[in-house]
């Protein structure tokens, strides 16, 4: 037995003041009534009756009290032993199931080692199975059957997910608070170091938590793979397609790799590239021509490895026509048309084909033909034209206005419906130029033109903003760029025009995004990868589209989800590598690509200092075994604190001095009445 801190011991000696407080007592008498005091012979009363102790039990509860507090601060604690002395343990055997074990024949081997160390198990001990990826999975609960936990061992199939000795430890936590009991983890893996956290506290193991780490690789292993892959999700000029790959080695010398490029499981071009020792190659493949619809490709390097799961990367690409975009100008405005179509081009990647007519040759179109409608500063518009473009917003459709000299000729802008003040010659006002001020830097239009830093504005239309988003403004508070929602589709005011006599922004880099940007957003095209990682999570369906059936169909041609989730699931999350198929609410199908994470192909072990630091964190000493067997499992002491059973002791002598003075103090009463 031991005493935490003993100086507050100390505070016995208070137990004095109820000793000082017993023995002083004086003695009190009661005054009688006497006629005289003549016939009384003086003498010394003895006081030695007076100073004896009174109220003995009294006195002692008091003393208790005061001596069982003192010792209470004082913390005292007893050792006891963590193990049984049956020898009963309870053990946790988790097997690593991460992409990486694919490498040569590591999970088989950590497999292995762990049935034969559930073999030496006693007949009293409890274990439990978990399989570690991205998560802690338990496959099992704690139990005696020998035959139930060699079952879940061998039933570890692997998985293409990365491992995270962050989210082992953040288990191991939970367990330890949920139970104060001992617990032997044992982990069978690679001890890859590119599975560990960034910091390094992450890792700290609980007090009751033994670690013992069994690995199946103890040196770097040699590989190559297909580190990174850029190609476009959706091609619109089959010439100019670029699709890079970058080879990687890790822990490998330097060699030449062939490099194959294959679509829809036929190949398309090979090349050879020089990869440095340990280092990076890159190589590009120009022109893909697939046949429209989605195709499944995929890059790959010879091998030559131990680990020939991840020598390929695998993507999707979607073959369309581009997208049409009317573009309606007034006849003698020719720099318009030619600046939007230059943007539009260099932008968008052929994404886009813009169709440029006149306000006379635009009355007949039919704006649901085009992913949207552009009406550069046009003086009026064709009725025909009005009604169509008004059904179109209505149901959906976006329409792109800039208003210029020509625009502000009337008292409202066509179709945005608010009134224009005036128009706005700045070099009129005593200024040469207006710069643009704020910006709402969250719209598409803006957020990656740098600002529009730089640009020079001659000339604006004023226009009251009404109900309408102002997107950017002027440095006099002039509004630049406005949103209105019409029915269910937008319409965006640009208030000034697209060539080069109202401002200069043509003629400047931020002009090409602006107008990219701006296309894509009013077309709903969105920005999409070729293929994305095992874990991402997908978005089936918007919060409007409730009720409505999706589908998913994962690489062996399986529907993961269920009825009920089909109709409900916001996300999905990808688990696997290969190719999945996304039928969406509102009735698009996409083909999305998942590829491992690629930290899983750097094999390189965990350092030996760094996995003593991490597996020595916890109780004992976590020191890893060679011969599949369970570590050292000497006995070890734990402090047992008892000041919660000290104060229950003070709380009873309180109450029973409470009880006691009360007594005597009516003893008191009675003897002086």
């Amino acid at each position: 037995m031991g005493l935490f801190s003993p100086l507050y011991l100390l505070g016995a000696f208070a137990v004095a003041l109820p000793i000082y407080l017993h023995l002083l007592q004086q003695h009190k008498s009661t005054p009688l009534p006497f006629a005289s005091l003549m016939f009384f012979e003086k003498r010394t009363q003895a006081s030695i009756k007076h100073r004896r102790l009174k109220y003995l039990l009294l006195m002692a509860l008091r003393i208790a009290l005061l001596a069982l507090l003192a010792l209470a601060f004082a913390n005292p604690y007893i050792k006891r032993k963590l193990s049984a002395d049956d020898g009963s343990q309870r053990w946790l055997i988790v097997v690593d199931e991460s992409f990486s074990m694919r490498a040569g024949t590591r999970l088989e081997d950590a497999k292995r080692e762990a049935l034969a160390l559930l073999d030496k198990r006693g007949a009293s001990d409890r274990a439990q199975v978990a399989a570690l990826g991205a998560n802690l999975r338990l496959i099992t609960d704690s139990t005696q059957d020998k035959g139930e936990l060699s079952a879940a061992v061998a039933g570890i199939r692997g998985s293409d997910t990365h491992a995270s000795y962050a989210e082992l430890t953040r288990a191991l936590r939970s367990i330890a608070q949920a139970s104060p009991e001992p617990l032997d983890a044992h982990l069978f893996s690679d001890v890859q170091k590119s599975a560990l956290p960034a910091n390094f506290t992450d890792l700290q193991l609980p007090a009751s938590i033994r670690l013992i780490v069994h690995p199946v690789a103890d040196k770097p292993t040699p590989n190559w793979t297909i580190l990174t892959t850029s190609a476009p999700a959706v091609l619109w000029d089959t010439k100019k397609t670029r699709v890079q790959a970058t080879v990687a080695g890790f822990d490998t010398p330097a060699a030449r790799r062939s490099i194959t490029l294959l679509a829809n499981g036929k190949a398309v071009g090979t090349k050879a590239v020089d990869v440095p020792a340990n280092g990076r190659a890159t190589v590009e493949f120009t022109g893909l021509d697939l046949p429209y619809g989605a195709a499944r490709c995929e890059i790959k390097t010879d091998g030559g490895d131990a680990f020939p799961q991840d020598d390929r990367a695998i993507f999707a690409v979607e073959r369309s026509d581009p997208r049409r975009v009317l573009f309606v100008h007034e006849a003698r405005d020719t720099r318009s048309p030619l600046y939007f179509r230059t943007a539009l081009g260099a932008g968008a990647e052929s994404s886009f084909q813009l169709e440029a007519v006149t306000v006379e040759q635009s009355a007949n179109l039919n704006p649901a033909n085009y992913a949207f409608v552009v009406l550069s500063d046009v003086m009026s518009v064709p009725p025909s034209l009005e009604d169509a473009l008004q059904k179109h917003a209505g149901s959906g459709g976006s329409i792109w206005i800039a208003a210029g000299s020509n625009t502000a000729r009337k008292p409202t802008i066509p179709l945005f419906g608010e009134a224009v003040n005036e128009g706005k010659y700045f070099s009129r006002n005593g200024q040469m130029f207006a710069a643009v001020g704020e910006t709402d830097a969250t719209h598409p239009s803006v957020f990656r033109a740098a600002r529009w830093e730089g640009v020079k504005f001659y000339y604006a239309v004023s226009v009251k903003p009404g109900n309408a988003r102002v997107i950017a403004k002027l440095s006099d508070s002039t509004p630049l760029m406005l949103e209105k929602k019409v029915g269910e589709g937008r319409v965006l005011l640009f208030t000034s025009t697209f060539d080069n006599l109202a401002n200069d922004f043509p003629l400047l880099p931020p002009f090409v995004p602006f107008v990219e940007q701006t296309a894509r957003y009013l077309a709903g095209v969105v920005d999409r990868s070729a293929a994305t990682g095992v874990g991402a999570f997908v978005e089936l369906r918007s919060a409007k589209e409730r009720s409505v059936n999706v589908d998913v169909i994962d690489p062996d041609g399986q529907h993961p989800l269920s009825l009920a989730e089909a109709s409900k699931v916001q996300t999905y999350q990808i688990q696997r590598e290969g190719f999945f198929e996304f039928r969406r609410a509102n009735g698009r199908n996409e083909l999305i690509a998942a590829n491992p994470d690629r930290k899983e192909s750097d094999l390189a072990p965990i350092p030996k200092e760094n996995l003593d630091l991490w597996t020595g964190s916890g109780r004992g000493n976590g020191a890893a075994s060679t011969n599949g067997g369970p570590a050292a499992q000497e006995e070890e002491e734990k402090p047992k604190y008892l000041w919660w059973w000290v104060m229950l002791l003070v709380l009873a002598a309180a109450a029973a001095e409470s009880v006691l003075a009360a007594r005597y103090l009516g003893v008191q009463r009675e003897e002086g009445s």
